[in-house]
């Protein structure tokens, strides 16, 4: 048995491989390009692209100029951005032209988005011009938009053909895409009449007309619609493919599921990141570059956790009378702002997904509002008997128990209200919010907390 075969059976289930990353790098140091060519093309590209991204920067660089080793355009595109951004700038003109030319559009824009303008535009200068119209056009859209992701290549014929017509045509021509699941049926100015699965094609008479068994397109989507909405339509729907069209609602392009798939993926990915305050941090970005992206909400952080401070401050001397007080207002903040975060992480995907609307608005406030009534009181329950077991005092185990009712109540308010709010004034819940809401969470909690004390005090 071979070593690229032993290699190729211990990598399964998707597993990270760490003996052939050592092979991987003894090879490269050899200057053997063969045999890395040979054993990246005896595996799945997605699982070529995990041992290149698990190389040491210099392994990667060293690999990337190795004489005779000409990296897969497959294998490119299943890299994340950053080790793209890397890789391109170890590579020719010639060889980024090569594998430009080898990739759907869809796939060709996104290579271009991380090239420098300068960069960006020899390279196209280099391309057929078929292509580079293609890519220049697909460009010339918002980054987020359905056109971004859309790929150019499809299947449409005319609607009066017949089905023995279309399956000639799909064995003739050549410059078709090499997978597709759905033919478009299109009138004389190329507008979208209906959809055929190719599938249904097989299974109907040659001298059937496709309008016969075409359906509706019920799903047109213009260039510029928002890929996030292109992400909902095919998850409301079960799509699997839909068309796209331009302003005069002619068919330019179609987009698949695995497209979406990508789209949900990075979606999710960024607004967990920028829940957190990091934005969009890679692994690979070097200490500086992740220390900028995290500064700005830290320093916001700061200043709010003075505001909080200040709140505390103003009830210095109910805290002088029972210090005892200052021993247990963190608990009531930390609880209502882990109340007020589950409520807002719940809120922006409901929100990112449309599910958040006028009609269920109020019923989705009223039922926070009940949660935080049912959640505090459980808390205040649990947090008073300890509070009595501990200090032997009924009159804290007071406090703490409605403060707690008070603080879960408002953090779940603010929690679906603050994202709501930033919605409405166009901007993106989940880069804000997260500081809202543990601000006022932190300053309800201590101002509740001391409150209560000062007012029972």
């Amino acid at each position: 048995m071979t070593l690229i075969k032993k290699i190729k059976d211990k990598k399964v289930n998707f597993e990270f491989n760490k003996e052939y990353i050592k092979v991987v790098t003894d090879k490269i140091a050899s200057n053997d390009a063969l045999f890395i060519t040979n054993s990246f093309k005896e595996m799945h590209p997605a699982d070529a692209a995990d041992i290149i991204e698990h190389l040491e920067q210099n392994d990667r660089e060293n690999l990337i100029k190795l004489n005779n080793f000409k990296i897969d355009p497959e294998v490119f595109i299943e890299l994340n951005e950053s080790v793209q951004s890397e890789i391109i700038k170890y590579l020719s003109s010639e060889a980024i032209v090569r594998i430009l030319k080898n990739l759907e559009s869809d796939d060709a824009i996104a290579i271009l988005e991380n090239v420098d303008e300068k960069d960006k535009n020899s390279l196209l200068a280099a391309l057929p011009p078929k292509d580079r119209f293609a890519l220049l056009e697909g460009l010339s859209y918002p980054e987020d938009s359905a056109a971004r992701i859309m790929q150019r290549e499809f299947t449409a014929i005319p609607s009066n053909w017949s089905v023995g017509q279309t399956i000639d045509y799909l064995r003739e021509n050549k410059d078709l895409p090499e997978q597709f699941l759905e033919i478009y049926i299109v009138d004389e100015n190329f507008k979208p009449v209906g959809i055929v699965p190719s599938s249904k094609v097989l299974r109907n008479p040659r001298e059937a007309k496709m309008s016969s068994i075409m359906e509706d397109s019920r799903f047109l989507i213009p260039v510029d619609m928002d890929r996030e909405e292109v992400g909902n339509l095919f998850e409301n729907y079960n799509l699997n493919s839909a068309c796209v069209i331009d302003k005069n609602s002619k068919l330019v392009g179609m987009i698949t599921a695995d497209d979406v798939l990508t789209v949900l993926k990075e979606e999710a990915e960024e607004d967990a990141l920028r829940l957190a305050g990091v934005g969009d941090e890679e692994i690979t970005d070097g200490v500086i570059t992740k220390t900028k992206r995290r500064f700005n909400w830290l320093l916001l952080n700061l200043f709010t956790a003075f505001l909080a401070t200040y709140c505390i401050s103003l009830f210095g001397a109910t805290i002088e009378q029972m210090v005892v007080l200052a021993f247990l207002m963190p608990i009531v903040a930390s609880m209502g702002g882990n109340a007020g975060m589950q409520t807002l992480a719940v809120t922006v995907r409901t929100l990112a997904t449309n599910d958040l609307t006028k009609n269920n608005f109020n019923q989705n406030i009223f039922k926070e509002f009940n949660i935080g009534i049912l959640n505090g009181i459980i808390f205040a329950i649990i947090s008073s008997i300890i509070v009595q077991l501990w200090f032997q005092d009924i009159q804290l185990s007071l406090i703490i128990s409605v403060s707690m009712i008070l603080t879960m109540v408002v953090a779940g308010l603010f929690g679906i209200l603050v994202p709501v709010t930033l919605k409405k004034m166009n901007i993106d819940p989940a880069i804000a919010s997260s500081v809202f809401v543990t601000t006022i969470t932190d300053v309800i909690g201590f101002v509740s907390f001391l409150g209560v004390g000062a007012y029972f005090l």
